[in-house]
C-alpha cells in the first residue's frame, strides 16, 4: 500500500487538532469557534468535512494548483521588456502608468516593481541609499584649505549683492581668509589667495567644488592641458587642487 505526503500549514494543523477535541467531546463547537477565530457555522460545516473525509478535508483545495490569477510568463516579460526600452529611468508608479496609456499594458504598481526588482532595473530604497566614507581631516594646520564662494544679499538694503569668498583651514576650521567681492570669479580668487598666501604662506592643497574657476568645465579641452587658470597658477606654486563631487562635500561646518 502506498503512503503519501501530506503537506499542510500550521494553521490547517490547528484546525484538526481542535475538530479533533470537537469530535472527541472534549470541546464544544462554540469553544471551538473562540479558539479558531471562526463562526460557530463556519466550525459545523469544517467539523462535518472532517468527519466525512478526515484530515485532508481541512487542507486548503487551492494547494498545489496553479493561481487563477497568475500572470502570464509572456505578458511579465513583454513588461519587463518595454519598461527597459522606454521607461529605464521610471520608477514602478510611472512606469505602470505609461504601461497603461502607451501600450494598453494593465500592470499594478507592486506588480511591476517585483518584476522589474527581479530584472535587475530597479532597486529598493534601502539598497538606492549610498553611503560614502566620512573624508578625514588633515593634521596640520594650513597643509589642506577650503576654498569656497557663496553669493548672497550680505548687505541687505544697505548695499548691492555680493560673494563672500571664504578660506576654511580643514584640520581647525579656522577662518584664514574672508572677503567680499562682486562676483565668484578668477580674478576675484586671485586676489584672496594673494592675500592668503602673504599672511599665511604656502598650503599643501586647496580644497573646492567643481566652480568653473577650479575646473575645466569640456575635458576635452587641450589648452593648458585641461587646467583652468587659477589651476595653472597653483601647480605654479606647487599647490594640489581637489575638486569635491558636489559643492556640500567641499564644506564643512566651523
Amino acid at each position: 500500500m502506498a503512503v503519501g505526503l501530506m503537506i499542510m500549514s500550521e494553521r490547517e494543523l490547528n484546525r484538526i487538532e481542535v475538530l479533533s477535541q470537537v469530535t472527541q467531546g472534549r470541546m464544544t463547537a462554540a469553544t471551538a469557534a473562540n479558539v479558531l477565530g471562526l463562526s460557530r457555522r463556519q466550525v459545523h460545516r469544517l467539523l462535518k468535512d472532517f468527519q466525512t473525509d478526515g484530515p485532508a478535508a481541512i487542507r486548503h483545495k487551492a494547494r498545489g494548483r496553479r493561481s487563477n490569477n497568475r500572470i502570464d510568463p509572456a505578458v511579465r516579460e513583454f513588461a519587463v521588456t518595454l519598461v527597459r526600452e522606454n521607461y529605464i529611468d521610471f520608477g514602478p508608479t510611472f512606469a505602470s502608468e505609461k504601461l497603461a496609456e502607451d501600450h494598453d499594458l494593465k500592470v499594478s504598481r507592486e506588480t511591476l516593481r517585483k518584476w522589474m526588482k527581479d530584472a535587475g532595473i530597479w532597486l529598493s530604497r534601502k539598497q538606492r541609499r549610498t553611503f560614502h566614507q566620512p573624508r578625514l581631516r588633515r593634521e596640520c594646520l594650513g597643509e589642506l584649505i577650503q576654498i569656497d564662494g557663496s553669493d548672497h544679499h550680505w548687505f541687505e538694503d544697505r548695499g548691492p549683492r555680493c560673494t563672500l569668498l571664504v578660506f576654511i583651514d580643514d584640520a581647525t576650521s579656522t577662518l584664514m581668509q574672508l572677503r567680499f567681492v562682486p562676483s565668484e570669479s578668477t580674478f576675484s580668487y586671485f586676489e584672496a589667495l594673494d592675500l592668503y598666501l602673504a599672511a599665511h604662506g604656502r598650503s599643501v592643497a586647496f580644497y573646492s567644488d567643481k566652480h568653473t574657476v577650479f575646473r575645466v568645465a569640456n575635458q576635452s579641452a587641450k589648452s593648458g592641458h585641461g587646467m583652468t587658470q587659477f589651476g595653472r597658477a597653483l601647480n605654479a606654486l606647487n599647490i594640489e587642487i581637489l575638486c569635491a563631487n558636489s559643492s556640500q562635500a567641499s564644506q564643512r561646518a566651523c
